[in-house]
């Protein structure tokens, strides 16, 4: 079977959409399928593109599985905006979308079976649907992120005419594909709401490798590395720097806790809200920044918490699944989110955490102090979170589950 991706994000990108549409490439190559990817050069969650590519270039390139399978990747330039505003968005979206029409219209010659278009970019949903058209393949739409929610929830996209017209370009390309998946069970309801028909909805979850991340019976090495004492306790942020992450909170919680100096924030990312978030925690000596670690040192990086920190705005909670959860869960750490019960987050933080309503910062402090003096508490409530991540999110599990619909 022949399957075309088509997304924005994609390797060497380290967190996000770009890491799990790669990984997904990676299983689909070892394990007997043609695959062939037409992506942009890497940017996120820099908002820059990385060392090596140019922003205006095409380039073809051959990547490698982990089995040494050949998938062939072409990359279409796009604009990258600095400072990602609402309008600005959508021109980095559509001017990928316009790059990449020649390239996924050469690729009907290939005859794919399957064209599986990522989201983000909703944009491409046109230029799949007629390249599956045009090659007798069928159409699969996977939403990682409901862009046009997240946006219009979190004021980015203000101008009434602008969002009934998103709207109403939302809802056609939803009901022309043949399949529409998305991360979590709440995300499919969404899609019911949307008026996609329950047969064509297909949950298609967001994984772990849980033999690669998992808990270490011993300290983790960072802690020596940043010379930081057994005694503090760390409450660790990772990932993307973004305005839907409402990192705020966790600045105005370390700037309440500061008489409690066994606290320790680390705040390690990068994305378009850093530059404002570091200068707003200026002083604050229980606040240390790093930049994303390398991938493979993840599990070392995770096991440095002893609690996760997951903050999450309201008005986004249910359009978007942090990606970064899934590591969180098998890393055997408890994890505080900003969420409500209701949620996916919170559904799933409920039994292997603790859940403070977003915004309340009076409510994230109380929970943090609460949890960092109860040891045999974290040690529950991580292993729960282990428990989870193998159960239910294990890497090889959602991809053979994957496999069994792509025949249809």
């Amino acid at each position: 079977m022949r399957i075309l991706l088509y997304g924005i994000n994609f390797l060497p990108e380290l967190i996000g959409t770009g890491k799990y549409t790669g990984e997904m490439a990676s299983w689909l190559a070892d394990h007997g399928y043609e695959v062939r990817v037409v992506t942009a050069p890497p940017y996120y969650p820099d908002w820059h593109v990385h060392a090596g590519y140019l922003a205006w270039r095409y380039y073809k390139e051959d990547f490698l599985s982990p089995q040494g399978n050949k998938i062939k990747v072409w990359r279409c330039p796009l604009w990258v905006p600095r400072s990602p505003s609402g309008i600005k968005r959508l021109i980095h979206l559509a001017s990928f979308m316009f790059t990449s029409i020649t390239i996924m219209f050469s690729q009907i010659f290939w005859q794919p079976n399957i064209v599986f278009l990522v989201a983000p970019t909703l944009f491409c949903a046109p230029v799949a649907w007629v390249t599956a058209k045009f090659s007798r393949a069928k159409a699969w739409l996977h939403i990682q992120d409901f862009e046009l929610d997240a946006a219009v929830g979190l004021k980015l996209l203000q101008y009434n005419g602008l969002r009934k017209a998103a709207e109403f370009f939302e809802t056609r390309s939803l009901r022309s594909f043949d399949r529409v998946s998305t991360i979590s069970e709440k995300m499919v309801d969404r899609l019911y709401d949307k008026g996609i028909s329950k047969e064509r909805c297909i949950l298609f979850p967001n994984w772990v490798d849980a033999q690669k991340i998992y808990p270490l019976s011993y300290p983790s090495p960072y802690r020596k590395e940043l010379n930081i004492s057994p005694d503090k306790i760390i409450m660790l942020y990772s990932g993307t720097m973004g305005e839907k992450q409402g990192l705020e909170i966790l600045i105005e919680a370390a700037c309440k806790l500061q008489n409690y100096p066994e606290i320790l924030f680390i705040l390690a990312g990068t994305g378009s809200a850093r530059s404002r978030l570091e200068k707003q925690s200026k002083g604050l000596l229980n606040i240390l920044w790093l930049p994303l670690q390398p991938t493979e040192r993840l599990n070392d990086w995770l096991n440095l918490a002893d609690i996760h920190i997951l903050p999450q705005q309201a008005d986004a909670a249910d359009l978007v699944m942090p990606s970064k959860l899934t590591g969180m869960l098998a890393s055997g750490r408890p994890i505080i989110a900003t969420a409500l019960s209701e949620t996916q987050v919170g559904k799933v933080v409920s039994f292997c955490g603790k859940l403070v309503a977003p915004g309340d910062t009076k409510g994230l402090i109380t929970t943090i102090q609460k949890l960092a003096k109860d040891p045999q508490l974290q040690l529950k409530l991580g292993s729960t979170a282990r428990d989870y991540a193998v159960n239910y999110l294990g890497y090889e599990q959602v991809l053979v589950n994957l496999e069994k619909n792509l025949s249809f």
